[in-house]
């Protein structure tokens, strides 16, 4: 085949991508809308943006089939990025698919077009498939380790309210439903988590099955420790306002030495952009006039003496 077969089927398959994804994209806008009870019409409203794209991406992973993805481990990963949704996992591998022939189809084209070569261009576009489909849990961890941090910050000043609460008279469960409340607006990754506790205790589980998944399900090491020291003071029977004081002195002081480490490791990371980048612009700026002045003073020093 020659070049321009080969520019036209490529520029064809692009085309027939594209149209297939907004057939899939209008249909899903069409159908995810529903009746209007209040007004008692038959007509559907207009879904949101964020709607629309969200029922796109799931009825691509609905299609596309996922088979180097392991749909449990996924499924832990979304939760503990905040994502709790039935829908999330099958979303979650309609994006994979669709970032993965987006890359694909640019990448390839852009070789097609830089090369002219369909090797060179094949190579491309299985790299940005690649790419494409690793990038969503790359994006995923990086959510993950964000809720994290959060998470770890909002801990001292909940036990904080966990020990008043409890000082108060308080049980544990009325708490951390009080604990919850009031951390909504400044920590609300947190504040669902301990409303997602008191909706699985409401359900019937117990209170260490529940104090277990949370510790699991947020991937959090300090809300693991946590759990483990309620789960143990309702074992022994030991109070539980001195424990959890201790905990959050112990959380402060954790945190303190992790901020003391960081401002001693910066003395050492500094010194690579330093010797690479600022060391560089210093002699540029200081010796180069100097190296010119020497420069314009040797040529004619130089081709004086060569003169016969």
């Amino acid at each position: 085949m020659s070049d321009t077969g080969l520019l036209v089927s490529f520029f064809l398959f692009v085309m027939g991508s594209v149209v297939t994804l907004c057939g899939l994209f209008l249909w899903r806008t069409e159908h995810a809308a529903t009746p209007e009870p209040a007004l008692g019409l038959i007509g559907r409203p207009r879904a949101g943006l964020r709607e629309q794209v969200t029922g796109t991406l799931r009825l691509i992973g609905e299609i596309l089939p996922n088979p180097f993805v392991s749909v449990e481990e996924s499924q832990r990963s979304l939760i503990a990025a905040g994502y709790r949704q039935p829908s999330a996992i099958t979303v979650f591998f309609g994006l994979k698919s669709f970032c993965a022939l987006m890359f694909a189809l640019v990448l390839g084209w852009v070789g097609l077009l830089g090369r002219g070569e369909p090797a060179a261009a094949f190579i491309m576009a299985m790299c940005g498939l690649g790419f494409g489909y690793l990038l969503p849990d790359l994006i995923l961890r990086g959510a993950i380790a964000r809720r994290v941090e959060n998470l770890e910050r909002a801990l001292p000043p909940a036990l904080d309210l966990l020990v008043l609460s409890i000082e108060a008279g308080q049980n544990l469960d009325a708490a951390l439903l009080e604990t919850g409340r009031e951390l909504r607006s400044l920590f609300p990754d947190l504040a669902g988590e301990l409303a997602q506790v008191q909706l699985e205790l409401r359900a019937g589980r117990s209170r260490t099955e529940v104090l277990e998944a949370l510790g699991s399900r947020t991937s959090c090491e300090e809300l693991k420790k946590l759990a483990t020291v309620l789960i143990d003071t309702e074992r022994f029977g030991t109070s539980l306002a001195p424990a959890l004081r201790t905990h959050a002195k112990y959380l402060r002081t954790r945190r303190r030495h992790q901020a003391q480490e960081a401002a001693r490791k910066l003395g050492v990371k500094l010194i690579f952009p330093v010797f690479f980048l600022v060391m560089p612009s210093v002699f540029v700026v200081t010796l180069g006039p100097a190296l010119i002045q020497m420069y314009q003073n040797l040529i004619p020093m130089v081709s004086g003496a060569g003169m016969p």
